[in-house]
Parts: C-alpha cells; sequence; structure tokens
C-alpha cells in the first residue's frame, strides 16, 4: 500500500459538504477544532493518495432517479465513506464501482427490524464495511448475509495533542456532554438529583439539546465549540455519559476525549464499550437506565479524588497506548488493503 517512497495507493474519501472538510482545515489551524481533517482520517495520506470530495445533499430529482435505477454512471475508483449515511448519499449521486464505509446506526436499527432496505441493499455491494464496536461485526454480517462484503472492527481514536492531560481540580464538578440519538437524559438527571442531595457542593455541568427540566443546581449548555469542550473537560472530577442500550458505543468519542485529559469516566455499560473503558482501571462501567447505580459510581470517585485522579491518568495512558487517531487509521488502512 506504501513504498519506501511514500503512498503506491490512491482512494477518494467522500464527506459530507455540510461540514465541510476545507472550512474544517482553516479551524484547526485556528486551533479551534481537533485533527486536520474530522475524525482524523488526514491521517490517510500516510498510506494512500487521497482525493477529498465535499458531498452536497441530494435534490429530489436525484433522489428520483436512484429509486428507479436510472442515476449517473458509476464512476472508477475506490472511494471512502466514514458512515453508511454519506455512503447512501454518494451511491445515489455519485456512484463508485468500489466503495467502502464505516456503519455506525445501522446494526441497531437491524435489532429493532427497522433497517431500510435500499440502505442493506447498497451495503451489500460494499467491498468493505468497518465498525468501531466489535459488537457490531456478527451482527451487520448477518444482516448483509453471505457475499462479498467485509466486515471488520476498527478502534475509535481521537486527537491526542488537541486533547491533553490537565491538572486534577480542586473543585468537584461533575460535567456530562453529548448528542445523540442513545443518550439517556432522563437516567442522567435522576442520578444526578440523588447525588447533589448528598453532596450539594458539586457543581454539574451538562451539554445536552434534551428539553427534559434539569434537577436544581445543574448548569446545561446547548453547545460548546471543541475549544470550550476541551476547557470544560479540564474542570471536570468526573465525567459521566450515560446512554440507552446501544451496540456502537454510543458515547465513545466523550469518553477518549474525557480520558486523554486524565479525567475518569462513568459510562453506560453496553455492548462494546468495554473496549474503551476499563472498569476500575480508567473509569466505572453502569448497567443502562439505573440512576442508582449511575449516582452511586460518581460519588465513589468524588469521594476519593486520589482515586479518581489515579484513573484519569491510566486513562491517559489507554487513549496513547490503543486510542489516537493514528493508530484508528492505521487498522483502518489494514483492514482495507485488500481493496486498495
Amino acid at each position: 500500500m506504501e513504498s519506501e517512497g511514500g503512498p503506491s495507493s490512491s482512494l477518494t474519501w467522500v464527506h459530507r459538504a455540510e461540514q465541510s472538510v476545507r472550512i474544517w482545515e482553516q479551524s484547526h489551524a485556528r486551533g479551534e477544532v481537533p485533527s486536520i481533517w474530522p475524525y482524523g482520517l488526514d491521517a490517510l495520506r500516510d498510506h494512500a493518495d487521497v482525493e477529498l470530495i465535499d458531498l452536497a445533499p441530494p435534490g429530489r430529482i436525484a433522489r428520483a432517479r436512484a429509486r428507479f435505477a436510472v442515476g449517473p454512471r458509476p464512476v472508477d475508483g475506490l472511494a471512502l465513506t466514514w458512515d453508511e449515511n454519506t455512503a447512501y448519499r454518494m451511491q445515489t449521486t455519485h456512484p463508485r464501482t468500489r466503495f467502502a464505509t464505516g456503519v455506525i446506526w445501522l446494526t441497531d436499527m437491524a435489532e429493532t427490524g427497522d433497517a431500510p432496505t435500499r440502505m442493506v441493499a447498497m451495503l451489500g455491494r460494499a467491498e468493505a464495511a468497518w465498525v468501531l464496536s466489535e459488537a457490531q461485526v456478527e451482527p451487520l454480517r448477518k444482516m448483509l448475509g453471505p457475499g462479498a462484503t467485509r466486515v471488520f472492527a476498527v478502534p475509535f481514536g481521537i486527537d491526542s495533542a488537541f486533547f491533553v492531560p490537565r491538572p486534577y481540580p480542586a473543585r468537584p464538578r461533575i460535567v456530562s456532554v453529548g448528542n445523540d440519538r442513545d443518550r439517556d437524559p432522563a437516567t442522567l438527571f435522576a442520578a444526578l438529583t440523588r447525588i447533589l442531595a448528598i453532596r450539594p457542593e458539586t457543581e454539574a455541568v451538562v451539554q445536552t439539546r434534551s428539553d427534559l427540566a434539569p434537577p436544581e443546581g445543574v448548569q446545561v449548555v446547548r453547545h460548546l465549540p471543541h475549544a470550550e469542550l476541551r476547557d470544560l473537560y479540564a474542570t471536570a472530577s468526573v465525567v459521566v455519559i450515560p446512554t440507552r442500550p446501544n451496540l456502537h458505543a454510543s458515547g465513545m468519542t466523550v469518553a477518549l476525549e474525557a480520558l486523554a485529559t486524565a479525567r475518569p469516566v462513568v459510562v453506560t455499560d453496553t455492548p462494546g464499550m468495554h473496549q474503551y473503558v476499563s472498569e476500575g482501571r480508567t473509569g466505572h462501567l453502569v448497567p443502562p437506565e439505573d440512576p442508582a447505580e449511575l449516582a452511586l459510581a460518581v460519588l465513589r470517585l468524588l469521594d476519593d479524588p486520589a482515586r479518581a485522579a489515579e484513573l484519569g491518568k491510566n486513562g491517559r495512558i489507554e487513549v496513547e497506548r490503543h486510542f489516537t487517531t493514528q493508530i484508528m487509521v492505521a487498522s483502518l488502512a489494514r483492514g482495507l488493503l485488500p481493496a486498495i
């Protein structure tokens, strides 16, 4: 895949235009966002010559043509997309004869029988599909059935040069961050009510778009730019990430960013999450939808700051060893080697 003189293979990375990679590059140069490209995929250039395309949403005509299989002629050359929705957009408006994609949400939809047939058929034509949770591998293989699509797992990674270790704070503060569809604000707020009744001096900051009313004493923010989020992690005694049951390890991004900042985490024990959080070493894993257990795990860390700081330091070591963007992309490149 790579010769002594540099990359010898080529591929196209197709990304959603709503999050323009070129604009992201400019923001990164100003120190506002992690990684040169979203998800650290600029590291693909260490393994191949990469053409970049920002892909606009399809219009009504493009969607109608795709529905009746009269869309544009497929283009040769291998293309990559980060997730299944972007892959579907690409195959609708700028189809490729060869493509590989990440899969995030579809395995959970398959569990409930809600997976769109057209999406599954599209993935069945991919050369490879990767997932970020080992718990997704077999469900995805089962959903796609026997065929040419290879399925493999890749460890997620974050920019450990952007999220850096910070001194452990003296003032107790709980931080919770996240907006994706599998976050569980109801369990979070119920747990915070219990915690603040016992430790009323503790601050709590929650970044969420939920319309649920927060407990008294909890500060809610709707949106945080990456640089402000990085600084917020530094003020945390513990970072809390409750989620509903899911296969794709919802919350792993926040968990790894917090661990990179040397903060312990308390996370819902969903399939795949044990890959990213080590019970008793970098944080605690608690049952889904159990505010009592969530509160107890957080209180144990608040009551033992030295232990909490130790778990955070262990977390930073784990991120550096296993969960950087460079490690993620190298694993992705190895998985794609037969295709490239």
